[in-house]
C-alpha cells in the first residue's frame, strides 16, 4: 500500500470513527464539552482578574507598610566617628515590633547599601534602587528616612529604609485558586456528561422502544405488530406514526400478495390436477395407434407417445410442487422406505447406462405418502445417474438411525460444480452435465417431500480424499421413524446386495 493510500486510509478511519459512537454519547459529549469550553473561558477570566487583584492588593499593601514605617523611625542619639561624620544610634520603634507576623524583612541602609539597622531575620536586597522592586520572592519596598534627631538637622546623612514582605503566601493563594478552578471545570463538565446522558437517554427511549419493536417484526416478519404510542407530540412521535402507518400498508399489501398467491397456488394445483386426466386419455390412445400403425406413421406415433409421457412425468412433478405449495398433504399410511427402494431401483436399472447400482435396502418403515417417497427417492438415483459417467459407481441405502430412517444415495462421480451447490434444491436448475434433458424439477421434489414429511435432506460434495481428486456427491435424507414402528420389535434386515448393471 502506498503512503498516500495509508494516510487516506487513516484519514477516513478518523473521521468514521465518531459515527460508530453512539447518538446518546455523541449528544452528552457534545453537551460537556461545550460546558467545558465556556467554564474553561469563565474560570480563566476569572482567574485572570483575581491574580491580579491579589497582586495588586499586596502591592498596595506592602506600600502602606513601608510608607508607615518611614514615617514612625526616628533616632534618640548620634555619635561621631574619627573624621567628623555623624551616625544614628537607638532606632525607634524596634523593628521586630513592626508589623508582627508577616515574615517582613526591614532594613535601614545607607545609600551604598551598608545596613545599620535590621530585624532578626534579614536577608540582603543590595543597595537602594528604585522605589518598589522584587528580589529572591520579596516584595522591596525602599523609602527615604527623615533626617532629624529631636531638633538635630542630619544633612550630611540620607539613610533608607527597606520594606520586605514574601510573595509565597500570594503566590500559594493564587495557586490554591487555579487548583479549585481547575476541579470546578472538570466538575461541572462532568455533572454536564452525566446530566446530557440522562436526558439523552430519557429523550432517546422512544427510539430504542420503536428499535425493540422493529427488530422483533423482522425476527417474527409479521409486520401486523403495532408501534408503541408516543406520548409527546415530537419529531420522534411522526416518525413513529409514520412508520405504523407504513406497517399498515406493508401488512395490507403482504395480506393481497399472500392471497393472490394462495389463489394462484390453488389454481396451479387444481389445473395439474386437471391435466392429468386428458393426457391419460391422450397416452391410452397412443399406444392403440402406435400398436395399429407400421413405418414412419409408427414412428412419429412413438415419438409422439414419448413427449406425452415427458408431459405426463412433467405435470406430475408440477402437480407435486403445487400440492406443497397450497399445504395439501396427501395420506400418510405406514411405508417401508427399503421396499420403495428396491422398486425405484427396478425402474432405474433398464436405463443405468453403464452405471453400477448397489443397493442396501433394511426394512425402514415411517409414515408417509407411499407415491411421493417412491418419486422422492426414484429422483435421488435418477439424479446420480443422469449427472455422472459410464462406470459410476453409485450406491442406495436405507438404515434406522436413533429413532430416524436414513436414506442414502451416493456416486464417485465428478461432484457438483461450487457455483451450484447452494442451489441444487431450486426449481429448475440444472447442472452442465444434464445428458437427459431433465426439467430441473427432480430435487425441488425431493426436498418439498423430505420437509412435508418432516425430514431433512443434505448434500456433501465435492470433497478430497487426499489425494486432490473429488471423492462424488451424497445426499442424506433423514425422516421420523413410524411411531407405530417404533414400538415394534425390530424386524430382520432385508437386503438385497445383487447389483444392478446397465
Amino acid at each position: 500500500m502506498s503512503p498516500a493510500s495509508s494516510i487516506r486510509s487513516a484519514a477516513q478511519a478518523t473521521f468514521s470513527a465518531p459515527r460508530q459512537v453512539p447518538i446518546r454519547w455523541r449528544l452528552a459529549g457534545g453537551s460537556a464539552l461545550l460546558t467545558l469550553v465556556i467554564l474553561c473561558g469563565f474560570a480563566g477570566a476569572v482567574g485572570g482578574l483575581t491574580s491580579l487583584r491579589l497582586h495588586r492588593d499586596f502591592d498596595a499593601e506592602v506600600d502602606r507598610a513601608a510608607g508607615t514605617l518611614a514615617e514612625s523611625v526616628t533616632y534618640t542619639g548620634t555619635q561621631r566617628d574619627a573624621r567628623g561624620h555623624t551616625f544614628l544610634t537607638e532606632l525607634t520603634p524596634v523593628l521586630d515590633n513592626f508589623t508582627p507576623g508577616t515574615g517582613a524583612i526591614i532594613r535601614v541602609v545607607t545609600p551604598q547599601g551598608q545596613q545599620l539597622n535590621t530585624t532578626r531575620r534579614s536577608k540582603n536586597f543590595g543597595a537602594p534602587g528604585t522605589r518598589s522592586m522584587e528580589v529572591d520572592g520579596y516584595r522591596v519596598e525602599t523609602r527615604q528616612l527623615p533626617l532629624r534627631v529631636g531638633e538635630i538637622d542630619l544633612p550630611e546623612n540620607r539613610l533608607y529604609v527597606q520594606y520586605a514582605r514574601p510573595l509565597a503566601p500570594v503566590k500559594d493563594t493564587i495557586d490554591g485558586l487555579k487548583l479549585f478552578l481547575v476541579i470546578g471545570v472538570l466538575s461541572g463538565a462532568g455533572l454536564a456528561l452525566l446530566a446530557g446522558l440522562m436526558v439523552a437517554r430519557r429523550a432517546m427511549a422512544p427510539i430504542a422502544a420503536l428499535t425493540a419493536t422493529a427488530r422483533k417484526i423482522e425476527r417474527t416478519r409479521d409486520p401486523g405488530q403495532r408501534l408503541p404510542d408516543i406520548e409527546a407530540d415530537d419529531e420522534v412521535a411522526e416518525l413513529a406514526r409514520t412508520l405504523d402507518d407504513m406497517l399498515h400498508a406493508l401488512d395490507a399489501s403482504r395480506a393481497e400478495t399472500e392471497g393472490a398467491l394462495a389463489r394462484q397456488r390453488e389454481f396451479v394445483a387444481d389445473a395439474s390436477h386437471e391435466l392429468r386426466t386428458p393426457l391419460t386419455s391422450v397416452l391410452a390412445n397412443l399406444e392403440l395407434l402406435a400398436d395399429s400403425l407400421d413405418g414412419d406413421q409408427e414412428d412419429a406415433a412413438q415419438s409422439a407417445l414419448r413427449s406425452s409421457r415427458r408431459m405426463r412425468r412433467l405435470v406430475a412433478d408440477l402437480l407435486l410442487l403445487a400440492r406443497h405449495d397450497a399445504a395439501r398433504k396427501a395420506p400418510h399410511t405406514a411405508t417401508d422406505v427399503g421396499q420403495v427402494l428396491i422398486e425405484a431401483a427396478a425402474e432405474l436399472g433398464v436405463i443405468a447406462d453403464g452405471h453400477e447400482l448397489s443397493i442396501q435396502a433394511n426394512r425402514a418403515v415411517v409414515d408417509g405418502a407411499r407415491d411421493e417417497l417412491h418419486r422422492m427417492t426414484l429422483n435421488l438415483m435418477e439424479n446420480a445417474i443422469r449427472h455422472t459417467p459410464r462406470g459410476t459407481r453409485v450406491l442406495a441405502a436405507v438404515e434406522r438411525v436413533d429413532g430416524y430412517v436414513r436414506l442414502i444415495v451416493e456416486d464417485n462421480g465428478p461432484g457438483i460444480p461450487k457455483d451450484l451447490r447452494d442451489r441444487v434444491f431450486e426449481r429448475f436448475v440444472r447442472g452442465v452435465g444434464d445428458r437427459g434433458g431433465s426439467s430441473g424439477l427432480g430435487l425441488s421434489i425431493v426436498h418439498a417431500v423430505t420437509v412435508s414429511h418432516g425430514g431433512t435432506v443434505t448434500v456433501q460434495s465435492p470433497t478430497s480424499n487426499g489425494n486432490g481428486r473429488a471423492r462424488g456427491t451424497r445426499f442424506e435424507v433423514s425422516l421420523p421413524l413410524s411411531t407405530s414402528a417404533a414400538r415394534v420389535a425390530q424386524a430382520p434386515s432385508q437386503r438385497s446386495p445383487a447389483a444392478q448393471r446397465g
